[in-house]
Order: structure tokens, then C-alpha cells, then sequence
């Protein structure tokens, strides 16, 4: 038994024996093994802080310090627009735009509090900025970090915004930040060519978005830090960066030539029903410059995205995509970016080509004929004249604006020579002009011109160029043949330093020579002398011009006629051209001699004398002598400062008569119509004094369809003088104002006569 009791012993002290040695040899392994991960633990420790220090730490300096730093844009101040006398015609005001923080509304542990709170500035943001509360509800209980309120704010919202604040004293949350509104002085004068800005300053269409980075500028900023509340924090290392303001420009266009051309061209517009509406452009042919561009309809710059009274119409009932392209060719500008078909307009072009190539001399008699018709290998090309202008020169066939005469002209040119011209007349290209959306014309190929091509292109269709194009191309004719490049930009003016960039005339090339475009000048002058222009003709003044009626081609029947006229004067030392056209206008009568010349005379009529060009001294005269029944016309002498006694005595002496209620010492502080007027004698002066504050107006009668005599006799009953433009034994075809028009007594009311034309000139 003893023997058994000692084997367990043995076998159990064995195994203590076993056990100690794995608890001996166990514990330095799970140290070891621990150690190696505390070593790998802070090896990775030590790499990650490592790579953070020195791989990642500028990536990880930059995000805390955007984390820690807010900008403030400074927005500069968008150069103005000025007409070529100085006179505002786009400019920036400083205006305000209103932001919110909806966290700020929040009151900790305390619901009701916050309801109280959002209420209450929901109240007076939508009291004050006169919005929708709802809308602004929604925004003061947004989870956003800012919401925009209202944007471009006038200064009288604004202070009543800062009242409501400091009666309040809630001095976080509501952000008032400076900004700008751009302002259009004039609304729709030049709108088409001066175009527009967004919300956000940036130029859409027009100069405005061709000039935008010289207008624009360059925004500045204000770099501050803040806490983790984004509250800012008060620091001396605040950085400020200023904004770099836009440079002003100014324009060729002269303010007060521009109101003459949009005048008439909405009168001519709407007086014979153009459908298409129509487009002026007024340039100087010695420099390039543009003095008026206009088109009708057009639209108000203030508010551009409203349709004008042309879309206005069926405007409901367009889709979205449909407004948006009708609002997209509202604000296009058709002198530039439209082309059409010229007609005989052209013609004065190929007349230019064939006497610079000496093809034909001005007054070689019977050298083209006319029966009516030119056949054209089998197609018959019909005359404006069914019954022909038989033989006649080179002046009668441009004064009868004979197209068959051209097609043998064209015909005798060549093909060649002709796209020669035309490429050194820059039709084959866009002129250059600095602003948006310039199109250039479309011609057949040079390989595709057949002899039926040649004969239309001759007479000026079945080619389409842009109205820039045609009168810049006539320019260099009155230049002397000199083709200058069209500006409309003439200085740029840095707002910051002062200093004036004047853009200068640029010559492209001389395209004739100046005897030719003597010859074509004179040419000009005859159209209107003799011609088809003859309704283009201004009292006082030698004018040269070229009438154009061009029908739609095969397929655009819709799209109607087109009618112009084109005018030079002086026709020596040429100082402006005219280019008128009308698209679309009533069937009944859609020549460019009879509705476009004397619509052009008019806008010359009033623009030679306002640009203090000379006039030759000419005087419209009718045969009776009697005086009541004279046109005869004389320039109103100044009476102002004189004494009312001695006023009357200087007008009676000069043919007028004088209506004024003052005492005879009074003196005289203004008269109507103004010193320096031609009136027509027997014309009523109206006579002001200081102390004389009521004026009398009176309606226009309508004097259309009488004659100058009656249409004289009828206004000066009504104590309104009369101008006469056109030939003097016609009969009153146009007046402006028009009948119905309240003026004030004395004014002058320009009427334009025409006698009957030979109907196959237009």
C-alpha cells in the first residue's frame, strides 16, 4: 500500500514539477510578444506622426487655416458708359445685398424662444423688402449656414433694415453686404447695341459682354480668422487685398444723333407696317466712326428680360424654349449680327468696280439698254420698269436703278474681278467692329457662279451681307476710296490711375481711287438730283444716295421685301452716311425710294445742322410770290436778352411773326423755336419772359396729303411752324410729331412731301 502511495506522490510532485516550467517558459514569451506589439504600436505611432509632420503637414496647414480664416469679396465697381460728348449712358450705383445666418436664429434649450425669435425677423424681412413671408420663413428656419434674402438693394430699404436691427439689437445673423446695380440712363436708347448685365455684374449681350473684362474689374478680399463658432476673431494680421475697379468707356455714338435716328426709325416703322421692324446706322466715312446704331423694335435695358411690345402680343401662348428664343433675338443687334439681301443699294458697288477697272466711263451715252427684261441663257430677268428705260449711260441706268442695264454690266466685269472687289471691300469678312455677335456675309462660290448668279449678284441679290457690311463698304466710296474699319470704342479710361487709352481710326486698305470715287459721288448725287432718290433730298444740302428694294428668295417668301436707302452728304468732303432698312413693309408699297429716302432725309435734315456742317445756301422756294404762300426759308436770329419791344422789331424785320404777352421793357429770357432755326417766313416766334411761367400747348392737326402751302397755312393758324423736307411741289406723305401730339405752341413741325416717281426706280 505504502509502495502505490509513494508512485502518486512521485507522479504528482512530476507534474508540479511540468507546471512550473510552463509557467516559467510561458511568462517571457507574453512579455515578448507584448513588446513586439508596443514596438509596432509606436513604430506606427512615430511613421503616422511622421507623415503627418512631414508628408501631409503644408495639405493639413492649409485645411485648419481655411477652417480658421473666412473671406470677404470686395466687388469693384463696373466702368461706366459714355457717348462720344460725355453724357452717362451706363453706370453702376452702389447698392446693398441682404444675407441671413439661420443658425444664429437658434436659442439653446429653448424652443419656444426660437419660434418667437424666427418669427419676428421672418416679419420684417418680408415688411421691409416688401417678399413674400413664406418664402422668407423658410429660409430663417433653414438648417443652412447663409441664405440669400434679397439682392441689390437701394439705400432708403436699407436703412430702414438698420433701424429695425438697432431698435432690436440683433447685431448677428442678418449680413448687409456692399454691392452694385447697373443702370441704363436712357432705358431703350441704344439698347440693341449697348446690351446688358445679370445679377452678378457679368455682361450678357452687347458691348457690355464684348467689353466685359475691361469693364468688370478685378475683385479685392478681406481675409480674417475665426473660432470654431465662426465667430470672427480680432486680429492686427488681417489681410486686405483691393478690389481693382473696371475701366470706363466711350462710345462714337453721339447721344443726341442717336435720339434723331430712333425718332424716325420707329416712325418709318410703324408707317408702313414693317413686320421685320427695320435698323439705322449713321457713320463718319473719314474715320470709321459710328455715330448712331439703332434697330425697332427694341427693348428697355432696365429690364431686359420683359418682351417688348412686339413679343408682347402672343407671348402667353409660347412655350419656354420659344420665349427664350424670342427674348434672345430681341437682344440681338440686326445691323451687326443680321444679314440680308441689299438689291440696288449694291449697285453702287459695281458701278465703283466697273469705272476703277475702266470698263465704262460715267456718261457714255446709249452704251446699256433696257427693253424690260435681260434674258439670261433662257431665263428672263425682269426690269423694275416692264416697259423699259431703253439706251442710256452709266449715270441713267444708276439713276433709273436699271437692273438690266447692270446685269451686262456684271457681265462685262467677270466674275473674277468682281469677288476681287468685293474681297478688298471687306465683304468677305467681318469688319472688325468691337462688339458681340458680328456675322459676315454669305456668297455663292466662285466656281459655282454661273452666268444667272453673275446677273443677280450684279443687281445686289441672292447674296446676303450685314448692313455694317453695305455701309462701311460705301464709305470708303465718300473716303475717298480709303475703307476704314468701323469703331465704336473710341477711348478707355482706367478708373484707378486716370489714364485715357484712345483707340485710334484704323485705315484697312485703299480699295479705288479717289478720282473713282469722285466720279461714283457725283453719281450718288444725281440718283438724288434726278433719280429714284429724289425724295432723299435735303433743303440746304448736296446729298448723294442709292435706293434698294430686294425681294425674298425662292423658298422665304415670308420673310417680304426689303427696303433701303443709303445717303452720303456733303457729297464732297463727305461727313456722314446713312443707311436705312426696312424689312417687311406693306405690300402697296415697299419701294426704297418712295418709303425709306425720305425717312432718311429727315434724320439728315436734323443731323447735318446739329454737327455744324455748312449748308450751300440753298433755299426751297415755291413760284407764287405772294409771302403767305413763300417757303422761302431764313434762320431765326437770337432776341434773348434783348427787351421785348426791341425783340419784336429784329423778328418782324426778318419775316416772322410774334406772339409774347410781356410789357415791352420786359426782357426777353427765351424764345421758341430756338435761335438758329430755318423756319419757313411767316413763321410764329414765341416769346418768354421771367416773369411769364404758363405755356399754352396745342394738338397737331394731321396734314398729311396737302401740300406744303396748305399744310403751312393750316399749322401757323394753329401757332406751330412748319419744316419741309422733300421736293416742295409733292404732297405731305409723313409729319413728325404725328397728328394728335400735344406740343407746345411754336414748335416746329418737320413735314416731308414727295411728288410722283417713275415707278420703275427703287
Amino acid at each position: 500500500m505504502k509502495s502505490n502511495s509513494r508512485k502518486k506522490s512521485t507522479k504528482k510532485t512530476i507534474k508540479n514539477e511540468k507546471d512550473e516550467n510552463v509557467v516559467k517558459y510561458s511568462r517571457p514569451k507574453r512579455v515578448l510578444v507584448l513588446a513586439i506589439i508596443l514596438i509596432i504600436l509606436m513604430t506606427s505611432l512615430v511613421f503616422r506622426i511622421g507623415w503627418l509632420q512631414f508628408v501631409q503637414g503644408s495639405t493639413l496647414k492649409e485645411a485648419a487655416t481655411r477652417q480658421q480664416t473666412t473671406s470677404r469679396v470686395i466687388s469693384p465697381n463696373r466702368g461706366s458708359i459714355y457717348d462720344s460728348t460725355g453724357k452717362p449712358l451706363a453706370i453702376s450705383a452702389k447698392v446693398d445685398t441682404v444675407t441671413i445666418n439661420p443658425q444664429k436664429f437658434i436659442i439653446e434649450d429653448s424652443a419656444v424662444e426660437t419660434a418667437e425669435l424666427q418669427g419676428k425677423v421672418t416679419r420684417a424681412l418680408s415688411d421691409i423688402f416688401e417678399l413674400d413671408y413664406n418664402e422668407v420663413y423658410n429660409k430663417v428656419t433653414s438648417n443652412a449656414q447663409v441664405q440669400t434674402i434679397v439682392k441689390k438693394v437701394e439705400e432708403d430699404k436699407i436703412n430702414k433694415l438698420k433701424d429695425w436691427i438697432q431698435e432690436n439689437e440683433l447685431y448677428t445673423g442678418i449680413n448687409i453686404d456692399s454691392d452694385t446695380k447697373r443702370y441704363y440712363y436712357y432705358n431703350n436708347l441704344a439698347s440693341n447695341l449697348i446690351g446688358f448685365c445679370g445679377d452678378d455684374n457679368q455682361g450678357l449681350a452687347g458691348l457690355e459682354y464684348y467689353w466685359n473684362s475691361v469693364l468688370t474689374g478685378t475683385p479685392g478680399k478681406i481675409t480674417t480668422s475665426q473660432d470654431a463658432a465662426q465667430d470672427i476673431i480680432s486680429t492686427a494680421h488681417e489681410n486686405y487685398i483691393p478690389a481693382q475697379n473696371g475701366s470706363n468707356i466711350t462710345l462714337t455714338i453721339d447721344y443726341n444723333i442717336q435720339t434723331i435716328a430712333e425718332k424716325y426709325l420707329k416712325q418709318a416703322v410703324a408707317d408702313n407696317q414693317c413686320n421685320r421692324g427695320g435698323n439705322i446706322i449713321i457713320m463718319d466715312p473719314s474715320t470709321g466712326d459710328i455715330l448712331a446704331m439703332a434697330s425697332y423694335p427694341d427693348y428697355n435695358l432696365n429690364s431686359p428680360f420683359t418682351p417688348n411690345v412686339a413679343l408682347q402680343k402672343n407671348w402667353d401662348d409660347l412655350s419656354s424654349s420659344a420665349k427664350n428664343n424670342a427674348l434672345q433675338n430681341m437682344w440681338k443687334n440686326p445691323s451687326v449680327t443680321n444679314t440680308y439681301e441689299p438689291g440696288s443699294v449694291f449697285k453702287v458697288l459695281i458701278s465703283a468696280i466697273a469705272l476703277e477697272e475702266n470698263l465704262v466711263e460715267t456718261d457714255t451715252p446709249g452704251i446699256f439698254s433696257c427693253i424690260g427684261y435681260q434674258d439670261i441663257y433662257g431665263t428672263q430677268i425682269k426690269c423694275a420698269n416692264t416697259s423699259g428705260h431703253g439706251y442710256q449711260s452709266l449715270r441713267e441706268a444708276l439713276e433709273h436703278s436699271c437692273n438690266p442695264a447692270f446685269m451686262q454690266l456684271g457681265s462685262k466685269i467677270g466674275k473674277e474681278t468682281l469677288y476681287k472687289y468685293f474681297d478688298a471691300f471687306g465683304l468677305f469678312d467681318k469688319t472688325g467692329i468691337a462688339t458681340a455677335g458680328e456675322a459676315v456675309g454669305t456668297f455663292h462660290k466662285l466656281e459655282n457662279v454661273g452666268p444667272v448668279e453673275l446677273a443677280t449678284i450684279s443687281f445686289g441679290q441672292r447674296f446676303t451681307i450685314t448692313p455694317l457690311q453695305m455701309i462701311s463698304s460705301v464709305c470708303a466710296i465718300a473716303n475717298d476710296g480709303i475703307l476704314m474699319q468701323p469703331r465704336i470704342v473710341k477711348s478707355i479710361e482706367n478708373t484707378d490711375t486716370n489714364t485715357i487709352t484712345t483707340i485710334e481710326p484704323k485705315q484697312i486698305r485703299q480699295v479705288i481711287s479717289s478720282e473713282t470715287a469722285e466720279q461714283v459721288r457725283s453719281m450718288m448725287e444725281s440718283v438724288v438730283v434726278e433719280g429714284g432718290g429724289r425724295y432723299g433730298q435735303v433743303s440746304g444740302y448736296n446729298v448723294g444716295g442709292k435706293t434698294g428694294t430686294s425681294e425674298p428668295a425662292p423658298g422665304k417668301e415670308e420673310e417680304g421685301y426689303v427696303a433701303s436707302f443709303l445717303a452720303i452728304a456733303p457729297v464732297e468732303n463727305t461727313k456722314v452716311a446713312v443707311l436705312l432698312t426696312l424689312y417687311d413693309p406693306i405690300e402697296s408699297n415697299n419701294y426704297g425710294g418712295q418709303i425709306a429716302a425720305p425717312v432718311v432725309a429727315q434724320v439728315l435734315s436734323e443731323v447735318l445742322p446739329y454737327m455744324e456742317i455748312p449748308a450751300n445756301n440753298t433755299t426751297i422756294t415755291t413760284t407764287p410770290t405772294d409771302s403767305y404762300n413763300s417757303l422761302q426759308t431764313s434762320s431765326l436770329p437770337d432776341v434773348q436778352t434783348k427787351t421785348m419791344a426791341e425783340a419784336k422789331k429784329i423778328l418782324e424785320e426778318s419775316g416772322f411773326k410774334c406772339d409774347a404777352l410781356g410789357a415791352d421793357d420786359a426782357i426777353v429770357t427765351e424764345q421758341v423755336p430756338k435761335p438758329g432755326t430755318a423756319l419757313i417766313k411767316g413763321a410764329v416766334v414765341k416769346l418768354y419772359t421771367s416773369d411769364e411761367s404758363v405755356r399754352l400747348s396745342v394738338e397737331v392737326p394731321n396734314v398729311k396729303g396737302l401740300t406744303a402751302v396748305k399744310s403751312k397755312n393750316v399749322l401757323i393758324e394753329r401757332n406751330l411752324n412748319v419744316k419741309v423736307v422733300g421736293s416742295d411741289r409733292g404732297k405731305v406723305v409723313s409729319q413728325d410729331p404725328i397728328a394728335g401730339t400735344e406740343v407746345e405752341e411754336g414748335a416746329v413741325i418737320t413735314i416731308t412731301l414727295q411728288d410722283e416717281l417713275d415707278s420703275g426706280s427703287h
